[in-house]
């Protein structure tokens, strides 16, 4: 019997798969049962922000870019991508906001302090 991680990474590759043959509504699907699965996987929450920003579904993929970047607050990418969220929703303070944060992390700083 697979452990939950492990059915959680194999329906995160089956998610990709989907994505990259260009089903996107399958692969939203897909990156959301791992995220139920796991509330604590930022490729998930990642990915998923980002899928849903391509449906065109950019309020809830500002939540799950907003869930990975307080999973993992140091991550250049996921700031990146939260500020790209933003600016197609026209939240230009926000996004002005998150690329800040891209950006120090871009010039080696840290936007939260490791404890």
């Amino acid at each position: 019997m697979a452990s939950s991680t492990e059915a959680r990474d194999a329906l995160f590759d089956d998610a990709n798969g989907d994505l990259a043959i260009g089903d996107l509504e399958a692969a939203v699907v897909k990156y959301r049962q791992c995220v139920e699965m796991d509330p604590e996987f930022f490729d998930g929450w990642h990915a998923l922000g980002m899928a849903l920003m391509k449906t065109g579904e950019i309020k809830a993929a500002i939540g799950a870019g907003l869930q990975s970047v307080t999973l993992q607050p140091n991550d250049l990418l996921a700031w990146t991508s939260l500020s790209q969220m933003y600016v197609k929703d026209g939240q230009i303070a926000e996004a002005e906001h998150a690329k800040s944060n891209a950006r120090i992390l871009s010039l080696g700083g840290r936007v939260v302090k490791d404890s």
